[in-house]
């Protein structure tokens, strides 16, 4: 990526940070332009979708992504969460799994993994996710507040 884009492209972060995500679209959206495959900012730009509740488009570029690099775990665990959203549970638990198969220990795709287990009703086993996610990093914040709500909801 040249100096121009890539100064295009901490400008659109930076917008990011801000919360000022529709102005952030148009910087990602020239950025691709010129870059298509890249793969950062294609899942950069989906993120900004997502944040904008503009689920179905956020969908179609973390699905960009995975047709450019089908092991990427960025892709795979923002379409999850797209997927979770949308409550299309299966789905989301399509992503994870995959993810898993490409690393078994990643503790956000387990707590996520638990979340949507969760979803579906199963908090039991939804808290073996969290607990392993847990015990491979301590400070897992997701896993950590999802246990304890999980815990909660079993008393």
């Amino acid at each position: 990526m040249n100096h121009e884009l890539s100064k295009m492209l901490e400008i659109a972060s930076n917008l990011c940070e801000d919360e000022k995500y529709i102005q952030a679209l148009k910087y990602y959206e020239n950025i691709l332009q010129v870059e298509p495959d890249s793969i950062g900012v294609i899942i950069d730009y989906g993120v900004t979708l997502q944040n904008l509740e503009r689920y179905n488009q956020a969908l179609a570029m973390y699905d960009r992504a995975l047709n450019l690099q089908p092991t990427n775990m960025n892709a795979l665990i923002n379409k999850g969460s797209v997927l979770h959203t949308l409550e299309k549970y299966s789905e989301a638990l399509s992503c994870y799994n995959t993810a898993l198969n490409i690393d078994k220990n990643n503790p956000l795709v387990l707590a996520y993994k638990g979340l949507c287990i969760g979803e579906t009703g199963n908090i039991r086993l939804a808290i073996k996710y969290f607990k392993k996610a847990l015990s491979i990093d301590n400070e897992c914040e997701l896993a950590g507040i999802s246990l304890a709500t999980a815990k909660g909801i079993t008393k």
